[in-house]
């Protein structure tokens, strides 16, 4: 027998034991097909009017989800409770970050026990020297089922802070202002911006950004002056594929305005003392031009992949920053990405990527002299930390891995010597010693070598075709799957799982080719090189697909929406977060976030080629009468990101065209977002409940 297909009868004593009740039936929403036409290809949707967030009728479907999924998981309530008790327990509670130095002051944040949220903390002179406390967001989050504040932005001279603060979900943030040595928070506040902003030297004036109400897109820059009525506009980024930010300059000399797209850059330069004069164009926009822009004080350094795929860096003066005026420093490298840059007085640091990892390459400002930052893991994430001063000799960076939990190093630029300051203490008894990480190297179906991360617990048999195997990964933006220490991952590894992450095309782990071979035209290699790692493990006896479970958020979302349709038979389950399903729907309305300025990652769907290409793997649109893994969708009423009724759209059409009894669950968080719960132990209850999902799955009840 077919493992996803049951006689009604098996079904009802399966949910008997599994404790749940036969009659907990899953909603079953009305059917108002809205024909949709685009290219003379016509679409019928059953589910359209899913999307009116008002309407009682669809929070009550929403609200029958979730109690429908609460009945189906209602047997694994004490599992849930105690995984949930499980990654709390490893958290220490009592907890401060390493404080960073800027303008003579340590700066950090501190957890206190119980305390959901952070509270914002600085020391005068020394990391020794008395707190003062700048913000506890625990007071602010009082009475809010959401509350998100940034780390403030400190005002120059160090007497105040702005702060922005979200209590929706919706990632539209007020700005406040806390005088800190009065202690008093002004009366004014900015309403609705992105939380993006910077100070200027005057002490006075806070340039911030202002999204689209409707589309969210970030498209104005206002400055205000403290104590003025009305807010100037600094710019307006007229063209909806591009989005602008915000930022200050190391040297302070400086405030960046960045307007970006996919595949396209510009930035215009305020002087940090002038405020009120208009800013500058550094280099104006040019198709294909990706650029970056850091001050090295007599001139700037520019990342820039003009005629070099995988970026190099150039220089120019303060005086003639156009693209003519560049002189190159860094060459292209065809084996080596550098995804980004920072300076320093006297030195100028580069985040390299060879091989799917990461290091820092160190050259000396005064004599040219290099020197590498190098980790010795098979499999690892490094970064660079918090470096707000320009004159230092200092470098902060971050390191973890599979199995090494998060540390912070301070690095000593000339000699090259590492001091970690701090490494992430997990209680419970956790020992790196007990677990094993790896890099496997699997062949795609087209001869492409895919880098797959892996980390088990030592002492299991690797080839007994029978562990459970917990794979995830994301595959678009060119953002990295980097191999991350998760704490709460050590639930799964305890109970004998395998977790795996496959480095899969849409990233940019092996390079710039590797983004531009996993996007537009080329997007299914994304997903079929998560397929041919999943068969890999399969094949090589490390699992079996009836111990499978994958996992991706957003547009990991996406991907497991395509996996689930191409290659259901791999999958015992997946869990698919915030999910971005409804491609093709979502892709040619203008009016939904993130739609124009995605059409250079998934194409312009207004351009028939690009739309039939969209439409052969749009996850809805691809629904089939098939059997299909059970699935666990989760989303956020008020998502900014991936509206909430594409998840919930499709979990209507899979329940009415699937062939298999297996589940098909829905959980709508009704008070947030594309993030989920902003509480450092309530975020725990989602992913609790998403382990105890595939944990029952696989038998294991404890």
């Amino acid at each position: 027998m077919n493992r996803f297909l049951f006689p009604a009868a098996v079904v009802a004593c399966l949910m008997t034991l599994n404790g749940i009740s036969p009659a907990a039936e899953p909603p079953k929403p009305k059917k108002v097909p809205r024909a949709l036409e685009k290219h003379g290809i016509v679409r019928v949707d059953d589910y359209y009017w899913l999307k009116d967030r008002k309407s009682p009728e669809v929070i009550a479907h929403l609200n029958a989800e979730n109690a429908y999924a609460q009945a189906a998981l209602g047997h694994t309530e004490k599992l849930q409770a105690k995984l949930f008790s499980e990654m709390k327990g490893r958290i220490k509670e009592d907890d401060s970050t390493v404080p960073f130095l800027y303008g003579g002051y340590y700066y950090y944040k501190t957890y206190k026990a119980g305390g959901e949220y952070p509270i914002f903390a600085r020391r005068k002179g020394s990391p020794e020297g008395k707190e003062e406390i700048l913000l506890d967001v625990n007071k602010l989050a009082e009475g809010r089922a959401f509350c998100s504040v940034r780390f403030p932005a400190v005002r120059p001279d160090h007497k105040m802070i702005a702060y922005a603060m979200d209590t929706g979900g919706r990632r539209f943030y007020d700005v406040y202002f806390k005088d800190l040595e009065t202690g008093e928070t002004l009366g004014e506040r900015l309403e609705k911006t992105a939380g993006d902003m910077a100070w200027a030297n005057d002490n006075r004036t806070l340039v911030y950004v202002k999204q689209n109400p409707e589309t969210l897109r970030w498209e104005k820059v206002f400055s205000h002056r403290l104590g003025d009525a009305a807010d100037k506009e600094v710019y307006f980024e007229a063209d909806e594929t591009f989005e602008v930010g915000v930022a200050k300059s190391n040297t302070d000399k400086f405030i960046f305005l960045r307007s970006g797209s996919t595949l396209s850059t510009e930035y215009r330069v305020i002087d940090a003392d002038r405020p009120a004069d208009a800013p500058k164009v550094f280099q104006p926009r040019t198709p294909g031009l990706e650029y970056d822009v850091e001050d090295g004080g007599d001139k700037f350094y520019v990342l820039n992949n003009d005629q070099a795929k995988n970026f190099k860096v150039s220089v120019c003066p303060s005086s003639a920053t156009a693209k003519e005026n560049w002189t190159g420093l860094v060459p292209h490298r065809e084996d080596t990405l550098v995804e980004y840059i920072d300076v320093f007085e006297g030195w100028l640091v580069l985040k390299e990527r060879t091989n799917a990892l990461g290091r820092f390459h160190v050259f000396n400002r005064a004599d040219g002299r290099e020197s590498w930052i190098d980790f010795d893991e098979p499999a690892y994430m490094a970064e660079l930390g918090e470096n707000f001063e320009y004159k230092t000799g200092v470098l902060r960076v971050t390191y973890e891995s599979l199995t090494t939990p998060d540390s912070v190093y301070d690095v000593d630029l000339a000699s090259g010597k590492k001091t970690m300051m701090k490494r992430q203490e997990v209680l419970g008894g956790f020992n790196p010693e007990a677990y094993v990480s790896d890099r496997l190297w699997i062949t795609a179906r087209d001869g492409e070598k895919v880098p797959v991360s892996i980390v088990y617990k030592k002492g299991i048999d690797l080839k007994s075709g029978k562990n459970p195997v917990y794979i995830y990964s994301y595959g678009s933006y060119g953002y990295s799957s980097d191999p991350y220490f998760s704490s709460v991952r050590l639930s799964l590894l305890d109970r004998g799982f395998i977790c795996a992450i496959p480095h899969i095309r849409g990233g940019s782990e092996m390079g710039r080719r590797w983004y531009e071979d996993g996007r537009q035209l080329r997007k299914k290699n994304t997903f079929y090189d998560f397929i041919d790692a999943t068969k890999y493990l399969i094949d090589n006896g490390y699992t079996s697909p009836a111990h499978v479970y994958a996992e991706g958020g957003s547009a990991g979302g996406l991907l497991m929406g395509a996996v689930a349709n191409m290659a259901p038979e791999l999958y015992r389950g997946i869990i698919a977060a915030v999910p971005f399903v409804d491609v093709a729907t979502t892709m040619l309305d203008p009016d939904i976030p993130l739609t124009t300025g995605e059409y250079d990652e998934w194409g312009n769907p207004n351009v028939k080629e690009y739309f039939e290409y969209i439409l052969s793997y749009s996850p809805y649109d691809n629904v089939g009468r098939k059997a299909y893994p059970n699935l666990l969708i989760t989303t956020g009423l008020n998502d900014s990101q991936v509206q909430y009724w594409e998840p919930a759209k499709w979990a209507a059409k899979l329940r009415d065209l699937k062939t298999d009894k297996n589940l098909v669950l829905l959980k709508t968080d009704m008070d947030t977002g594309h993030g989920g719960k902003s509480g450092r132990f309530e975020a725990l209850k989602l992913t609790a409940l998403e382990q105890a999902f595939m944990l029952d799955l696989e038998g294991l009840k404890e």
